[in-house]
């Protein structure tokens, strides 16, 4: 089934548009490329198996693709969602506060019927049964536990399934301003494809992703950066750049330079005890008395004089 014929609302939610995104600088994006790469590697972990899972578990092929993983506030998140839907609030022990996964209703019915032995297909909107809800509780549960795989590289996590709700406009589980990581991900159950989410507080991932930037880095990705490294490294101490030696400067009046004329004699009062000054784009990094190598003028680098205002003690 192609994207062309896929029902209304089932693949529309996130992407509408390729055009330039607003920019609120109230709120900055503080989600940087290497965050978004570990979660990257994380969720796709957690995909894999899920797919695998779902197979396994409904016996009918299905396939979990990570579609996008965005920053967003909680009140951007919950308008984006579809009514009604599915959506499990999650404890990520140890980590503090809560997290979602959010599926298409249709896409629970369809798995809650071909783990009943029926063939899938179109499925009625209406809220679960007694029967269905502890089947839906064991498959997010299941789906939890792929989770918790997909994570282990980063931070060992126990998910434990506290609720599921309907409608995610009364659903409070954060401030509308609260800044979450939203992944969302291709989902396919036999004929049924949809959208699902995961919805992550920023400030409970944030230190899991600061402290582990390093750790996913597999060894190609490794030695491909050590590599980058070297040839800028290699590439800063071969570049050309303009070294100068001058005298102390000195304050003239405007009349003064304007009546300059060749021949003229413009005193430095620059100490003869005093070394020149070597500097790159006017910043001093050493200190040279003046000289020559065969018939080119040259200097010699010397020893950086004393500040006579250090030595006295005065700032």
């Amino acid at each position: 089934m192609t994207s062309a014929t896929r029902s209304p609302g089932k693949m529309s939610r996130r992407g509408q548009g390729g055009g330039p995104a607003p920019y609120d600088f109230r709120r900055p994006i503080k989600l940087s490329r290497e965050h978004i790469r570990t979660l990257q590697i994380a969720f796709e972990t957690y995909a894999r198996s899920c797919g695998t899972l779902l197979t396994t578990r409904l016996r009918v092929v299905s396939n979990v693709t990570l579609a996008s993983i965005e920053q967003l506030n909680y009140e951007e998140y919950v308008a984006a969602l579809p009514n009604p839907t599915v959506i499990a609030v999650v404890n990520l022990d140890p980590l503090p506060g809560t997290a979602l996964m959010e599926m298409a209703s249709s896409a629970v019915m369809t798995a809650i019927d071909h783990m009943l032995g029926g063939p899938g297909g179109p499925q009625p909107e209406r809220p679960l049964t007694e029967v269905e809800m502890p089947l839906l509780r064991g498959l997010l549960e299941r789906m939890l536990g792929e989770l918790r795989y997909g994570f282990e590289q980063l931070v060992p996590i126990s998910p434990k399934l506290k609720d599921i709700e309907y409608n995610a406009q009364f659903l409070r589980a954060h401030a509308p301003g609260d800044a979450c990581v939203v992944a969302t991900f291709d989902l396919k159950i036999g004929a049924e494809e949809c959208l699902s989410t995961i919805c992550i507080p920023f400030n409970m991932i944030l230190p899991v992703l600061s402290r582990t930037e390093t750790v996913v880095l597999s060894d190609s990705e490794r030695a491909s950066r050590d590599l980058s490294l070297r040839n800028l490294t290699a590439g800063l101490f071969s570049a050309p750049i303009d070294v100068a030696v001058r005298f102390q400067p000195i304050r003239m009046r405007t009349d003064d330079i304007v009546d300059l004329r060749p021949g003229d004699v413009v005193p430095l009062a620059h100490p003869t005890s005093r070394p020149l000054e070597v500097t790159v784009n006017e910043t001093v990094f050493a200190h040279a008395v003046p000289g020559n190598q065969g018939a080119r003028l040259a200097c010699l680098v010397v020893p950086s004089p004393k500040d006579p205002s250090k030595e006295s003690g005065r700032p």
